[in-house]
């Protein structure tokens, strides 16, 4: 994948996460999208970031429940991201860890 093609499909994966996560989390966590990096804030604490990691080309995710990860876009599935260690798509460990479904639309 082209950087080109990398920061268009990254930038609406981390968008379209933005929009799930403010309808499923509402009022139990703040939502921000600025300069390629989405943080989730839970009101029952901690904190979720998601960015863009434009020299590997992958999506990084810092969670305060599993750590850190790194994730590759599939290229049998465009718009989902899979986990270098281990393949879990980005989406389904977010919904498992947060408690919501975030799958994309």
């Amino acid at each position: 994948m082209d950087e080109t093609s990398f920061e268009r499909a990254a930038e609406k994966t981390l968008q379209q996460l933005m929009a799930a996560l403010e309808e499923a989390l509402d009022d139990e966590a703040e939502v921000d999208l600025e300069g390629g990096i989405l943080t989730v804030e839970l009101e029952a604490g901690g904190t979720y970031l998601l960015n863009m990691h434009r020299p590997n080309r992958q999506i990084w995710l810092s969670s305060p429940k599993s750590g850190a990860w790194h994730f590759d876009a599939d290229p049998a599935a465009p718009g989902h991201w899979r986990s270098t260690r281990g393949g879990e798509r980005l989406h389904d460990l977010l919904a498992r860890e947060l408690g919501h479904d975030l799958a994309p639309r």
